[in-house]
């Protein structure tokens, strides 16, 4: 008997999918303004994941105990405005806790609203399964995200500045690639880290195929070897 999603049991799937089989950035390709946008410094690479994590945890929380409620024929308007909700939520909590961090992101922190992997969780996840479910899910999408910017920011600010979270790493001697600052470096380094992450997964790929031939390989190995006999 198939298992209705209402009822399906949390499993480390649920939480580890985002992080790294259904990573939104490295994998699924999803929010990429922001994460080309704002990944120029460490800090704020992570103000806006903990910013997306903290919408996408309490919109999908609400869209999930609100599914059997929400009529099919609005759902999409109705979770555009439930994610919008809580992006003006965040947009007032940055704006009253670092004016530095709310400025640094700008319109980046209202474009959370029209964030794909945001909407896409709320329509094909918590609109299907029971509050739990949702919360553990949501909450790994939101780390695998944070963790995503994170990459970049490091990355760029490592090489752009020579320096993390303002400190400096490489001395006064290092010459900064300014480039790693502007545009065109968010869209290098994303190419280099999805270069590594395809690697890392055909890699993985061709493991499991070695690991699947070998018993084969192994039988007919035995089976000539009876023959030769």
């Amino acid at each position: 008997m198939a298992i209705k999603p209402d009822t399906q049991p949390i499993t480390p799937d649920t939480f580890l999918s985002g992080i790294w089989r259904e990573n939104p950035v490295f994998v699924m390709l999803l929010g990429m303004c922001p994460v080309l946008a704002v990944t120029n410094s460490v800090a704020n690479a992570l103000a806006m994941g903990l910013a997306t994590t903290f919408v996408l945890l309490c919109s999908n929380a609400l869209v999930s105990l609100l599914r059997r409620q929400i009529p099919k024929e609005v759902r999409i308007a109705a979770y555009i405005i439930i994610i919008a909700t809580f992006v003006t939520v965040v947009d007032y909590l940055i704006h009253a806790i670092s004016l530095e961090v709310y400025d640094a992101l700008g319109a980046f922190i209202q474009l959370i609203v029209v964030n794909c992997m945001i909407l896409g969780r709320a329509e094909a996840f918590a609109s299907r399964n029971r509050l739990s479910n949702t919360l553990v899910n949501s909450l790994g999408m939101g780390i695998g995200f944070t963790i995503a910017l994170l990459c970049l920011g490091s990355v760029r600010e490592l090489l752009g500045a020579g320096a993390l979270l303002g400190y400096p790493i490489f001395g006064q001697s290092f010459e900064p690639w300014i480039i790693m600052l502007l545009p065109p470096g968010g869209f290098f380094v994303l190419a280099a880290w999805l270069l590594l992450f395809a690697w890392l997964k055909e890699s993985q790929q061709r493991r499991k195929q070695a690991a699947a031939a070998a018993p084969q390989n192994g039988g007919k190995l035995g089976g000539a070897s009876i023959h030769a006999r």
